[in-house]
């Protein structure tokens, strides 16, 4: 009979959990190459460079199988794009293939979460709920249907953590746990920070666990990790290019008014003989403040339930936060709960301390809150969620309050459950169908009727100037990518010169550079928008965002 049982229930198991994988595929799956409406310059990037390392074994820069792709002077990790090769290999150079492994991903994410959470906490209920959450997450789809290598590396951390646990059991997983953390790495800028992080908690917190092993498991695990990442720790140690990045994320960084106003309150100070304020104005008391301030505004529930990242429209959907706000009340009954109920110690010390770590490779950047560099976020608020919403199903099940002979406590599910739906109704419209209407222009729209109109009739000119100055920044790239223009001969023409705004890029007689119209020569076509052309001029093609703006303006000189 238990044996019958335990059969029945782990068939419902699988059954629900089938339900929540499809469920999961669609929400990443459809509509993947149109909605968003077009492809944001990292994935242009990430495509075109998968594109050329896949038919020369070069990036843009002619820089052989780099571990490292400079991109736009902004030297990203290159797994994503390495990952991008099947898909295009498959599909072709589109918006579909690039962001499809991050998708794939996604899905997997939401599957490991199963067995991850029933691997913490030994119970399929908790399990089921945190993944169908996940699947469902506003912020989990947003990155998850857009190539940001973010989502991946979320994905190769679970992956990790799953292993691990495993491994506190049979050794043999702690050396796959240790490749999925390493290879992380070479993933996102901000796995840098907090995979070493994350592991260090995981080994402090299952010290006995791992100390009970022969040592020769954990040296090799150890080593195998150090092998995989020594290419990256030396390259992000010894490359300025990488110092440069992180110069430019940087609150420190020189383009922020951080420092500058710091040594105008310092004089101030001076002037005014203000002891205190000398002391509370000193750069290094004012440097821990502001990552203390960028620390905590990622538990702010404006941010994470109303708004999302007021400084960028790509990172959430119109009028949504990353969350739902049918989780608040269960997120925080779940909170209460790991921490006062009846859970093993360890999982509940390793749970908060994820919790805590994830917000620190953000801290100390500009633009925070930011929900790519906290995406690793994901899936405690899930996990946190679905264990406040059990324990309150629990304690309102024995209710047995009755109010014109209805009782109460169905009363309280149909409310809950009607403004759930309504909730992630609201979010489907507003992801699906608001976001193509009023965040084209975000997501750069217009470049591939651009290039499909510039197609057939680029030779007739004797060079096409594209501006390369905000909104059309990085306009190269979206040529490179929607032409497929050949690699090899890009190489031959010389590549990328450079990815930022030093140096004009070319290729064929297309140029992208800031232009003056009165002082080009020649049959010519203008590329730019409405500042670029202060007057009017002959116009020969205007593309209009979905909200009628104009997005690109095409105009000829004779």
């Amino acid at each position: 009979m238990a044996i019958h049982h335990w059969f029945y229930m782990s068939k419902k198991v699988f059954f629900i959990l089938t339900i929540i994988i499809f469920i999961a595929s669609i929400l990443r799956l459809w509509q993947l190459g149109t909605v968003p409406i077009s492809p944001n310059w990292d994935e242009a990037s990430l495509g075109y460079n998968a594109y050329s390392i896949m038919h020369t074994g070069r990036d843009e820069y002619g820089k052989f199988l780099p571990i490292i792709l400079r991109s736009f002077d902004d030297y990203k990790p290159a797994l994503y794009t390495y990952l991008t090769i099947p898909s295009i290999a498959i599909f072709g150079l589109n918006v579909f293939a690039v962001r499809l492994p991050s998708a794939i991903f996604g899905i997997l994410t939401v599957l490991t979460v199963f067995f991850l959470v029933r691997k913490l906490f030994g119970r399929s209920d908790i399990a089921l709920l945190s993944s169908f959450l996940l699947a469902i997450s506003p912020w989990h789809i947003q990155f998850s249907r857009v190539a940001f290598e973010s989502n991946v590396g979320l994905a190769f951390n679970a992956f990790g953590l799953l292993f691990f646990l495993k491994g506190l059991k049979k050794p043999f997983y702690l050396l796959v746990s240790s490749m999925l953390f390493s290879l992380n790495l070479y993933v996102y800028q901000s796995e840098k920070v907090f995979v070493p992080l994350f592991v260090v908690c995981l080994a402090v917190i299952y010290r006995k666990e791992l100390l009970s092993f022969l040592k020769k498991h954990i040296i090799l695990a150890a080593a195998l990790g150090l092998l995989i990442s020594l290419s990256i720790i030396s390259f992000t140690l010894f490359n300025e290019g990488t110092f440069t990045r992180a110069q430019g994320v940087s609150f420190l960084s020189t383009e922020t008014p951080l420092l500058k106003d710091t040594a105008q309150k310092l004089i101030r100070d001076r002037q005014n003989n203000d002891v205190l304020g000398l002391i509370l104005d000193n750069r290094r008391i004012v440097y821990i403040k502001t990552i203390i301030a960028s620390y905590l505004s990622h538990y702010d529930p404006v941010w994470l339930f109303i708004k999302g990242d007021a400084n960028n429209n790509r990172h959430h959907a119109p009028n949504m936060g990353l969350l739902y706000l049918f989780e608040l009340p269960f997120l925080l009954i779940g909170i209460y709960y790991l921490i006062f109920g009846n859970f093993d110690k360890k999982t509940k010390a390793f749970m908060l301390a994820w919790f805590f770590i994830a917000p620190i490779p953000a801290s100390i950047t500009r633009d925070v809150p930011h929900a790519v560099r906290t995406l690793n976020f994901l899936p405690t608020f899930q996990i946190f969620t679905a264990i406040g919403f059990i324990t309150f199903v629990t304690v309102i099940s024995n209710i047995k309050y009755q109010i014109a002979k209805i009782h109460i406590k169905y009363l309280i599910f149909a409310l809950y459950f009607s403004f759930s739906i309504f909730n992630f109704s609201y979010y489907l419209n507003q992801y699906f169908v608001q976001q193509n209407y009023y965040y084209a222009k975000d997501w750069k729209y217009g470049y591939q009727e651009l290039v499909e109109y510039l197609k057939p009739i680029h030779n007739k000119y004797n060079k096409i100037i594209v501006s390369n100055v905000a909104p059309l920044d990085q306009s190269y790239m979206f040529f490179l990518f929607y032409l497929k223009h050949d690699p090899a001969g890009y190489l031959r023409e010389g590549g990328t010169l450079s990815g930022g705004f030093k140096e004009k890029n070319s290729f064929s007689n297309f140029e992208f550079r800031k232009f003056n119209y009165y002082d080009e020569s020649g049959k010519t076509l203008f590329v730019g928008t409405d500042q670029d052309f202060p007057e009017v001029f002959k116009e020969t093609k205007r593309i209009k965002n979905p909200d009628g703006s104009v997005a690109i303006r095409v105009v000829e000189k004779e």
